[in-house]
C-alpha cells in the first residue's frame, strides 16, 4: 500500500480553483437542466483545466489536481436539484427563491449526502469490486497529465478543447441574442391521420449534450420524438377540434394532451431503471453489512476518513437545519401548529430514507456511473412517498400547502441523494492515484458550500428572465419559458397524490408506452443489441422537439467522430470539447438572463429588428459551420496522435 506519495495535496491554490470552477460549472449545469433535463459530468474537465493551470506553478501533483475536480464534480451533483426545486414556483407557492432558505436546503442535503456516504467508503470502494466507470475514467485523465504536467501536450489539447466549444458555442449564443441568426427552424404539416410538425434548435450546448450522452440514449431519444410527433400528437390532433391556426393548434395538442403522455412513460422508465438495479444494491449492501471494515495501518493516509466526532457532529447538525428549514416553512404556508408536527415527522424521513438513499446512490454510481444513475426514479419515489404520507397524516390540512411541503422536503432528500450519487465515485479517483479520503471529503464539503450559494442567486436570475413551463411566470420578461422537464413532472406527482390535479387518463396511456418501452430496451439487452434506455424515450416524448432533436443529432455525430477516430485520447477529446460546447453557450444564457433582467426587455443585445430576414439561413450556416469546423479540428488532433 503507499504511504506517502510526495506533495501536497490539500492546498489552498486547489480549492480556490476548484471552487471557481465549481461557481462557473454550476451555473451552466443548472441552465442546461432547466432547458432540456440532463446535466453533464464536470470532473473530466476540471481535472484538464487543472492539469493545464497548476502544472505552471512548481509543486503541482496528481493529488492536487484530484482535489480540483473533487471540488468541481459538486457543480454536477448539486445543480441537480433544480429537477425539484423550481416546482414551488410552478405550482404557484414561490414566486422566486429566497436565498437564505434555498442556500441552506441545498447545503443541508449535500452535507448529509457527503456524510451518509463515509461509512460506505470501505466496502462499496475500497473493498468492492464495482466498476465506478466514471472514477476510473477520472483517474486515467489524471494520470495521463501527472508525469510532465504543463508541458503535457494532451493537457494543453485539451484545454484548447474546453476553449474552442466554449467560443464557438457562446459565439452562436450571442449572434442569436443580437438577432442576427435565427436559434431555431419550426414548421408544420399535416399527416393522412391529423397533423404534426418539426423544430430543431441551433444549439450547440444541446449538439454537445448528445455528443456526451452517447448514440445509445439519442437513438432512444430520437424514438421517444418519432412516438411523440409522428404518432400521439397527430392521433390527438384528429380527435381534438381545431380552433386556431395549425401551428398553434399542433403546439397546444402537444402541449397540454401528449406531454402527460410522456409523463406516463417517464415515470414508469425512471422507476423501472431504478428496480432494476434493486437486487444488485441490495445483495451488494448486504456485503457491506457482514463484511468487518477492516482497519489499516493508521499511518496509511489512504484510509483515512474524517473523524467519527466530526461525522457525527455534521449529521446532527444537518438534519437539523433541515428540520428547522420544513418547520419554518410550513409554518410560513399557514400550516399553524401543524407545522412543528411535520418537522418533527421530516426528521426521521430524512434521516432514515436520506441513508438508504445514499446508500442507493452511491452503489448505482459504483455500478453504472453517476451520470447514468436513474436518479430521477429517487425524485418520482420520494415525492409520491412523502406525498402519501402527508395526505394520509395530515389529511386536514390545505392541499395546496401540503403539496409545497412535500415538495420541500423531497428537494432535501434530492440534494443528498445527488451529492451521495456522486461522492463515492470521487473517493474510488482518490483512491486509484493514491489520495487520502479524509482531504477529498473535505473537498467534497467545499464543493457543496460553494455550488449551494450558486442555485439560488442563477436560480432566480433565469427564473426572472425566462420563467418555468408550467409556471404562471408572472413578471418574466421574455415569453420562452425554461421547460424544467423533472420539476415539472414530480410537481404533477405531488399534486396528483394530494390535491388531484392531474390527467391520469393521459398518463396512464405514457405508462402503457413506458411499459412498451421497458420491453423493447430488455429484448436489446437479451439479443445485445444496442440498449434504448427508457427514461431517455420518455425525454423524447415529454420535452419539445426542439430540445431534444439536437440531442439526438449531437449523439449521431459524435458516434461517427469516435468511430473515425478511433483512439482513447480522440476520445477524450471529443468529450472535452463537447463539454465546452455546453460551458459557453449556458453560461452566456446566464449572463443574457442577467442583462434581459437589467434592461428589462427580451432582446438588449439587439442590433437588427426582429423578423431579419437572413436570419433564418444565417442561424443554419452557423450552426452547421462551426459543428463542422470544431469537429475537422478534432480530426485533425486525431491523424497527429
Amino acid at each position: 500500500m503507499n504511504r506517502d506519495i510526495p506533495g501536497r495535496e490539500l492546498t489552498l491554490r486547489g480549492l480556490v480553483l476548484g471552487v471557481a470552477l465549481t461557481l462557473i460549472f454550476t451555473a451552466a449545469n443548472i441552465y442546461l437542466g432547466l432547458k432540456v433535463g440532463l446535466t453533464f459530468a464536470t470532473s473530466i474537465p476540471a481535472a484538464v483545466i487543472s492539469m493545464a493551470f497548476l502544472g505552471l506553478f512548481s509543486g503541482s501533483n496528481i493529488r492536487e489536481n484530484n482535489i480540483v475536480q473533487t471540488v468541481c464534480s459538486s457543480a454536477g451533483a448539486m445543480a441537480s436539484i433544480i429537477f425539484v426545486l423550481p416546482g414551488l414556483v410552478i405550482v404557484g407557492f414561490w414566486t422566486g427563491f429566497p436565498f437564505w432558505t434555498s442556500f441552506l436546503l441545498t447545503l443541508a442535503g449535500g452535507v448529509l449526502g457527503v456524510m451518509f456516504t463515509i461509512p460506505l467508503r470501505r466496502g462499496l470502494v475500497t473493498n468492492s469490486d464495482l466498476p465506478y466507470p466514471e472514477g476510473v475514467a477520472g483517474a486515467e485523465v489524471l494520470r495521463v497529465g501527472s508525469d510532465t504536467r504543463a508541458a503535457n501536450p494532451e493537457a494543453r489539447e485539451g484545454l484548447l478543447a474546453v476553449i474552442y466549444g466554449s467560443l464557438a458555442s457562446a459565439g452562436l449564443a450571442i449572434a442569436v441574442s443580437m438577432r442576427l441568426a435565427l436559434d431555431s427552424a419550426t414548421g408544420f404539416f399535416r399527416l393522412p391521420w391529423g397533423a404534426s410538425g418539426y423544430s430543431f434548435a441551433w444549439s450547440l450546448a444541446l449538439f454537445g449534450a448528445g455528443h456526451l450522452v452517447g448514440i445509445s440514449v439519442g437513438v432512444a431519444m430520437a424514438l421517444g420524438i418519432a412516438i411523440g410527433w409522428l404518432g400521439a400528437v397527430p392521433i390527438l390532433a384528429s380527435m381534438t377540434p381545431q380552433h386556431a391556426a395549425l401551428g398553434d393548434f399542433v403546439t397546444n395538442v402537444w402541449s397540454s394532451q401528449v406531454r402527460y403522455v410522456g409523463a406516463g412513460a417517464m415515470g414508469v422508465a425512471a422507476i423501472w431503471s431504478l428496480l432494476r438495479t434493486l437486487r444488485p444494491i441490495l445483495s451488494g449492501l448486504a456485503h457491506v453489512a457482514r463484511a468487518r471494515a477492516v482497519q489499516l495501518d493508521p499511518g496509511d493516509h489512504t484510509d483515512r476518513d474524517i473523524s467519527f466526532s466530526w461525522v457525527i457532529a455534521l449529521s446532527v447538525a444537518a438534519v437539523a437545519l433541515a428540520a428547522a428549514l420544513t418547520w419554518r416553512f410550513a409554518a410560513d404556508a399557514g400550516l399553524g401548529g401543524t407545522a412543528m408536527s411535520i418537522a418533527l415527522v421530516a426528521i426521521p424521513i430524512i434521516t432514515l430514507f436520506g441513508f438508504l438513499v445514499a446508500a442507493i446512490c452511491g452503489y448505482m454510481a459504483g455500478l453504472i456511473g453517476s451520470s447514468n444513475s436513474p436518479i430521477s426514479g429517487v425524485g418520482i419515489l420520494a415525492v409520491t412517498g412523502c406525498a402519501v404520507f402527508l395526505a394520509v397524516f395530515f389529511s386536514h390540512a390545505p392541499a395546496h400547502a401540503m403539496v409545497a411541503v412535500a415538495l420541500f422536503i423531497t428537494s432535501i432528500l434530492f440534494a443528498a441523494a445527488c451529492s451521495s450519487n456522486d461522492n463515492l465515485q470521487d473517493l474510488k479517483t482518490g483512491q486509484l492515484v493514491g489520495a487520502a479520503p479524509w482531504r477529498q471529503q473535505v473537498a467534497l464539503l467545499v464543493g457543496v458550500m460553494a455550488s449551494s450559494v450558486v442555485v439560488p442567486l442563477v436560480l432566480n436570475l433565469l427564473a426572472k428572465a425566462y420563467g418555468f413551463a408550467g409556471a404562471a411566470n408572472l413578471g418574466t420578461v421574455t415569453a420562452q419559458p425554461l421547460a424544467a422537464p423533472q420539476a415539472n413532472l414530480i410537481s404533477a406527482l405531488a399534486q396528483g397524490v394530494i390535491g388531484g390535479q392531474i390527467n391520469w387518463n393521459l398518463i396512464g396511456a405514457g405508462a402503457l408506452v413506458g411499459v412498451g418501452i421497458v420491453a423493447l430496451d430488455e429484448l436489446s439487452r437479451a439479443r445485445g443489441w444496442m440498449r434504448m434506455p427508457p427514461l431517455a424515450v420518455g425525454f423524447g416524448i415529454y420535452l419539445p422537439m426542439s430540445a431534444t432533436l439536437p440531442v439526438a443529432a449531437g449523439a449521431l455525430v459524435g458516434w461517427l467522430y469516435n468511430r473515425r477516430s478511433a483512439t482513447a485520447r480522440s476520445e477524450r477529446l471529443g468529450v472535452l470539447m463537447a463539454s465546452g460546447l455546453i460551458v459557453g453557450e449556458s453560461l452566456f444564457g446566464v449572463i443574457n438572463a442577467g442583462l434581459i433582467v437589467g434592461a428589462g426587455r427580451d432582446a438588449p443585445l439587439a442590433v437588427v429588428p426582429d423578423g431579419f430576414a437572413a436570419a433564418p439561413l444565417l442561424g443554419l450556416l452557423g450552426f452547421a459551420g462551426l459543428v463542422v469546423l470544431l469537429y475537422g479540428w478534432l480530426l485533425k488532433m486525431a491523424r497527429h496522435a
